[in-house]
């Protein structure tokens, strides 16, 4: 049995012992006097008096003790000539009486999983040491309940939260009531998504509730196993069993930061992806948990101390979750150390001896000062020579692929749906959208409640239709459960009556009742083609970014990912209320972020879509007087029976748009195109009907689990709509008809349903005119519209652009742990907005006819009005991205120090147009022919023949075996632009080729000269990066360039060059998915104030109008009170 007696301790050479079991006995420390023999050291012994040496005891479990981290520090604190290290065995510490332990004079103990801290406890007592970490404190520790109360005495944040105790001697402890989608612990209530952890420390089954809004279902999170740390789960309901603290979930965006102190005034931080978004734990080559240290703010700090103090422990790990601009401490560990980092284990062992021999040297009369350092000065390189830096990126994208939408209009008189509107606060604004489970089940109790009183009193006195009811009923009823996500009824107030008010009667002629018109829609759900989209576009979108590509980056570990997992990238998703929108929302971020699992922990943690103030949300079925007045217009233009005339077409088109003159002139006469579509459609409905009588087809599945009986109900609610008794046509109906058709020929194109085809390019063409002409046809009604819609939006983005140069405040990066990144103290700001149709029409017309540039005056702007004029879809997963750019060579106040980049792309490739889209100048074009003459301004006084810094300032790549030497080129078909094979698009400046061997070779050197592995990263996008085959791929057999997954952007002669990866063909080979077309530059030479007066300008012109129209109103009101719409006792 080992054991070291004091005396004898004290007298010994060895500074670093092992306890029995562990490693032999008295083992030397490591590094420790390596130069001197043992008989030398015996031999200095006996010439000199022994030093006194401190004995510092290690008493934990051996998991612990000799952990990496433990050994670093260890052997680091043996330096220290005064200090002996002995180490228990774990045989010791259980078996033992604590009287047989070795003596120490300092003990650094700490509990973990089987070990008796009542031992060590008792050990303490016994001997008296000095506590590095205080015993008695870690059974509060262990405790949820006291690490909470004693983080709410010391006034340190946390997350709003209640205990629940299942305690039978303290009952009043243990009041939950359940509900749908919150809970109730002791008369607190906590919507979900909320958290329950077990009151026990030890127990790391800590469970997260998503809403049903959100999906439902539950996240549970455990104590790593291999590569996981999380799964999801169906299950919403809370445990029924045990003592649990029920706390309100906070939005984190995904990462977490665990702190760890040495000491009240140190405390080192890393960031890591929260196990609670999919569960998979990244890890490094190495097979470690990839995290990221950052620099914690002042309060932070303060914090830290805070916790340090409070519990008593010198070397201590907590949690911080950094939500809405504060930080909250969610958990205490007690002792822990950093993982992975020199630096860290080389402060630990200075502040751990500096505190022992500060204590302890005094009584052993040895001499000890602390010493003295100079404070390290965080010195943080920047970008230098010409090379931009990318500062902000702002994307408004449209949702994914769904399913047809559905919309039934009913107005609505009974009490009992006054009562539903008052009970949820409709009368506040004359509107109320009902969305929540428990909301639709009220209507559907209602609806059912009516249709069994017309059941038995048929001529009573309701007066709603029972054929709409019934329609309620069974939207309603659809699915056997509410998500929250697929259905909503809407109810807006008209206080003399929906058919009054819209037929303009006058309410003081005739009294008339009240009335509400209720509004479900259904449908419009996320298709699995829908989300693969928004994912794959989401990884693609990672190459916006420098070094987007990762492993394969120009600059390795500049990617997007690291970006983001160093807290330099200032991350912020929103979407719309819509179901359909918010899991576009998170799908993309799946794929941007490299995430794996479930939407609804992603959806819940990374989007927000509450408290907007109608940031993304339009209310489609309030229109503004400009809308009336321009739906009247077209729907009087469109129910002409005779072929388009001149004068039409000045109506019709005045802006002279080429998409809108190609589809009227297929359409000539739009009342025969109408009868022709009608026919189509009754012959399709015809053709379900027969489908559905045939016994084959009983049992046949449709796309997305849609039923032949669910399919014939749209289709014939569109037979019913599109043609009226009067026989004229609802131009309203046009956008739905080819909604649906386009969703059959894409999806269920094997039923081989006859006229599809023909149906779908006629009610394209009529859709072509319809669409973008609602949102105006003059371009000042555009205009107007337009602002109308994304006038909040407008407003946000000015603000995302000017916050990014004017706030270096946040999310930084620890300058100490930095190497290999680029401009470690710089972030990036990205906005990413997931909207609706109208919102991405309505922001694309503002930037056409608000008058960004003067066409006249700009050659780039005008071939951009030139391709947008010919696009005549913006079809799902549309965007437009703004992008900004510093230069920081240039002065800040100057004009040209920030850069900012128009991009735009329609979407997803229809099934009709193979071939057939109009082509912009490409993504980031770097041609002379290219508004040359605006880009120029950008960089004055720089000669054409000035050897471009960046590429003489880039990393320089070690040489990569067997690449290629020479780069061919082939003439691309656009004017003044080059093309490497496969789509990467480089310029010409003043006439003369570059010359790119030495960046290319540089570049393939750096991204280790492999072609892309695209089946692993990017399943669905070996057709999106554009790629040349090698020398034994090439048709004549020269030699090409490897693939270059990456994008580079670098200035030359005031011209940005880049290597883009742009999405060319999409998921080819994938079924059902169609490819999105690549981002076209609109424009890459804009200023930051030329955007900045723009977007202003706009906003400002919109709030004088507004103020204007508003005082009209309110002189009319005063006039006439009771054509006020929502002139109603409350």
């Amino acid at each position: 049995m080992w054991s070291l007696p004091a005396s004898e301790g004290e007298s010994a050479t060895a500074h670093f012992f092992l306890g029995a079991g562990d490693e032999g006995l008295g083992t030397r420390g490591i590094g420790m006097r390596t130069e001197e023999s043992d008989n030398e050291l015996l031999e200095d012994e006996e010439d000199e008096p022994p030093e006194p040496q401190i004995i510092v005891g290690i008493c934990a479990m051996t998991k612990k003790s000799k952990s990496k981290p433990m050994t670093q520090i260890l052997e680091r604190l043996c330096r220290f000539d005064y200090l002996t290290v002995i180490i228990l065995g774990e045989d010791v510490i259980l078996n033992e009486p604590v009287e047989n332990w070795p003596s120490c004079h300092c003990l650094i103990s700490f509990h973990s999983k089987g070990f008796p801290l009542d031992k060590a406890v008792a050990y303490s007592k016994l001997r008296n040491p000095f506590l590095i970490n205080d015993l008695a404190m870690q059974y509060y520790i262990q405790d949820r309940r006291e690490v909470y109360r004693i983080l709410q005495e010391e006034g340190i944040d946390l997350p709003r939260y209640a205990v629940l105790n299942r305690d039978p001697a303290r009952p009043e402890e243990c009041n939950l009531i359940e509900g749908e989608d919150q809970v109730e612990v002791n008369g607190a209530v906590f919507p979900k998504p909320f958290v329950e952890k077990p009151v026990s420390a030890e127990d790391h089954n800590v469970y997260i509730y998503y809403p049903s809004s959100a999906g439902g279902g539950s996240q549970r999170l455990f104590r790593k196993i291999g590569s996981r740390s999380s799964v999801y789960s169906p299950e919403s309901s809370v445990r029924k069993t045990g003592s649990y603290i029920y706390e309100e979930f906070m939005p984190t965006d995904g990462t977490d930061v665990k702190v760890y102190t040495v000491g009240p005034d140190y405390a080192h931080a890393e960031a890591r992806k929260s196990p609670a978004l999919d569960g998979k734990v990244e890890r490094d080559s190495e097979g470690k948990e990839i995290r990221y240290p950052v620099m914690l703010t002042a309060m932070e700090k303060l914090v830290a101390r805070k916790v340090c103090v409070a519990f008593k422990q010198t070397v201590c790990g907590f949690d911080l979750l950094r939500a809405n601009g504060h930080s909250f401490v969610c958990d205490v560990n007690g002792f822990s150390f950093v993982k992975n980092s020199m630096k860290y284990y080389d402060d630990c062992a200075k502040i751990l001896g500096n505190t022992i021999m500060r204590e302890l040297a005094p009584q052993f009369q040895i001499p000890w000062s602390i010493p003295t350092e100079a404070e390290d000065i965080p010195i943080v390189p920047t970008t230098s020579g010409t090379m931009m830096e990318l500062r902000c990126v702002i994307a408004i994208i449209r949702h994914g692929d769904r399913t047809p939408k559905q919309k039934m209009k009913m107005e609505v008189t009974h009490p009992r749906f006054f009562s539903l509107f008052e009970k949820h606060g409709g009368y506040k604004t004359g509107k109320l959208k009902l969305k929540r489970p428990e909301q639709l089940q009220e209507v559907l109790d209602i609806t059912r409640l009516l249709l069994a009183e017309l059941e038995k009193e048929p001529g009573g006195e309701i007066e709603e239709k029972t054929g709409k009811l019934e329609q309620l009923k069974s939207v309603l009823e659809m699915y056997g459960h509410f998500s929250g996500i697929n259905r909503k009824v809407q109810l807006t107030y008209y206080p003399h009556g929906v058919k009054a008010t819209n037929e303009g009667q006058d309410p003081q002629r005739e009294a008339l009742a009240p009335s509400l018109l209720l509004v479900l829609k259904w449908g419009g759900e996320l298709t699995p083609a829908g989300r693969v989209q928004a994912e794959e576009l989401g990884r693609a979108f990672r190459c916006m970014y420098p070094g987007g590509q990762g492993d394969y980056a120009g600059f390795p570990g500049c990617g997007l990912l690291r970006l983001h997992s160093t807290f330099r990238h200032d991350l912020k998703i929103y979407a719309s209320d819509e179901g359909r929108v918010q899991m576009t929302a998170a799908a993309f971020a799946k794929g941007l972020l490299a995430l794996e699992g479930e939407l609804t922990p992603i959806l819940v943690q990374m989007v927000k879509s509450a408290n907007m103030n109608g940031l993304l949300d339009s209310d489609g079925d309030s229109l503004s007087s400009c809308q009336h007045r321009v739906k009247a217009r077209l729907h009087h233009i469109l129910q002409q029976d005779a072929p388009f005339g001149p004068e039409d077409y000045d109506q019709l088109a005045p802006t002279g748009s080429t998409s809108l003159l190609n589809s009227m002139a297929v359409i000539q006469n739009p009342v025969k195109v109408c009868d022709q579509v009608f026919a189509l459609i009754e012959n399709l409905t015809h053709q379900i009907r027969e489908r559905m009588q045939d016994p084959k087809s009983v049992d046949l599945q449709l796309y997305h689990s849609e039923t032949l009986e669910l399919m014939l109900q749209r289709w014939s609610k569109l037979e019913r709509d599109f043609r009226q008794k009067s026989g004229r046509y609802d131009i309203s109906k046009i956008p739905d008809i080819y909604d649906c058709v386009k969703y059959d020929v894409q999806h269920n194109g094997s039923l081989g349903l006859q006229g599809t085809a023909e149906l779908l390019r006629l009610s394209k063409a009529l859709a072509d005119v319809v669409i973008p002409q609602e949102y105006g046809i003059s371009r000042e009604e555009k205009l107007e519209i337009a602002v109308g819609f994304c006038l909040p939006l407008l407003r946000k983005i000015l603000l995302d652009l000017q916050r990014t140069h004017e706030d270096e405040s946040v999310n930084k990066l620890h300058p100490l742990y930095s190497r290999g990144v680029l401009s470690p103290g710089r972030h990036v700001r990205t906005r990413l907005y997931f909207t609706s149709e109208s919102h991405v029409h309505s922001l694309l017309s503002v930037f056409r006819y608000g008058g960004l540039l003067d066409e006249t005056q700009d050659a780039q702007w005008q071939r951009a009005l030139a391709y947008l004029s010919a696009i005549s879809e913006l079809n799902y997963m549309t965007q437009i991205v703004i992008m900004l750019y510093e230069d920081n060579t240039r002065d800040p106040l100057s004009e040209e120090r920030f850069h900012v980049e128009l991009h735009f792309s329609p979407g997803v490739k229809g099934v009709e147009e193979e071939g057939s889209a109009p082509t912009g100048c490409g993504f980031r074009p770097a041609s002379s022919e290219v508004g040359l003459s605006s880009m120029e301004n950008l960089c004055p006084g720089k000669a054409s023949d000035e050897p471009d810094r960046a590429l003489q300032t880039s990393p320089q790549p070690l040489e990569g075996p067997g690449l290629p030497r020479r780069s061919p080129l082939i003439r691309n078909r656009k004017a003044g632009s080059m093309e490497v094979m496969g789509g990467l698009s480089i310029g010409r400046i003043s006439g003369d080729l570059i010359h790119l061997e030495a960046l290319a070779d540089r570049l393939l050197r750096a991204s280790g000269g492999d072609t892309c592995r695209g089946s692993k990263e990017f399943p669905l996008l070996r057709s999106w990066i554009p790629h040349t085959p090698k020398a034994t791929d090439s048709p004549d057999g020269s030699q090409g360039l490897s693939m270059l997954p990456l994008t580079v952007g670098v200035y030359l002669a005031g011209i940005t060059l880049t290597l883009p990866i742009s999405f060319l063909t999409g998921f080819e080979g994938c079924s059902m998915v169609p490819t999105i077309y690549p981002l076209e530059t609109l424009h890459n030479a804009l200023s930051l104030r030329q955007v900045s007066e723009f977007l202003s300008r706009v906003c400002q012109r919109h709030t004088d109008a507004q103020a204007q129209a508003s005082a009209g109103m309110e002189n009319t009101f005063i006039l006439y009170p009771c054509l006020c719409p929502y002139s109603y006792a409350s």
